[in-house]
């Protein structure tokens, strides 16, 4: 009885991609950006939909993009247009 799994959102990874290219943003311009240490595979990932970011990057990726976590999560949302 535990916890049901929670629904990966499926739009997150296009998401995430539009801030980084909004910003104009290599990959790894994006992880120092988010204060990151591990270097643009991580990014990579995040952009592939293979990694998913923790609680603490999706709140600097929101920041970033000047939209809320729940515009990152919710796939019935979607990002401003610009």
């Amino acid at each position: 009885m535990g916890k049901p799994a929670r629904e990966k959102p499926k739009r997150l990874a296009r998401k995430l991609l539009a801030i980084r290219e909004g910003l104009g943003a290599s990959q790894t311009e994006m992880a120092k950006l988010l204060k990151l240490k591990k270097t643009y595979t991580v990014i990579s990932s995040y952009e592939r939909g293979t990694g998913e970011p923790n609680l603490l990057i999706l709140l600097r990726y929101a920041k970033l993009g000047r939209v809320s976590v729940e515009t990152l999560i919710d796939d019935d949302l979607d990002l401003p247009r610009k």
